[in-house]
């Protein structure tokens, strides 16, 4: 069983940051690619960012040079700092993490809202 557990959503003008935290405990041995995904109301799920085990990192288009995604090995703990906060960012974020053991496992977190008012 793996648990993770987010934290640093919340209410934030546009224009405004914050930082999400995301730590993995549990039978983690194999952890390699963690990720933010965010939902929107009426909309589908969608991958914010990702780091790999190698410190390789992906965004989608339109958070780059706002977002950066980071990730603590020793504390097993994936960060996503948010600055320049955008009405349209308002969402359900997820955490992600791929434990990868023979086979492909993807965890997710219970989700943690941020709401970036106009």
């Amino acid at each position: 069983q793996v648990q993770l557990v987010e934290s640093g959503g919340g209410l934030v003008q546009s224009g405004g940051s914050l930082r999400l935290s995301c730590a993995a405990s549990g039978s983690i041995f194999g952890l390699d690619r963690m990720g933010w995904y965010r939902q929107a109301p009426g909309k589908q799920r969608e991958l914010v960012a990702a780091i790999s085990s190698g410190d390789g990192t992906n965004y989608t288009d339109s958070v780059k040079d706002r977002f950066t995604i980071s990730r603590d090995n020793a504390k097993n703990t994936v960060y996503l700092q948010m600055n320049s906060l955008k009405p349209e960012d308002t969402a359900v974020y997820y955490c992600n993490v791929v434990i990868v053991r023979y086979s492909r496992y993807d965890y997710w977190g219970q989700g943690t809202q941020v709401t970036v008012s106009s």
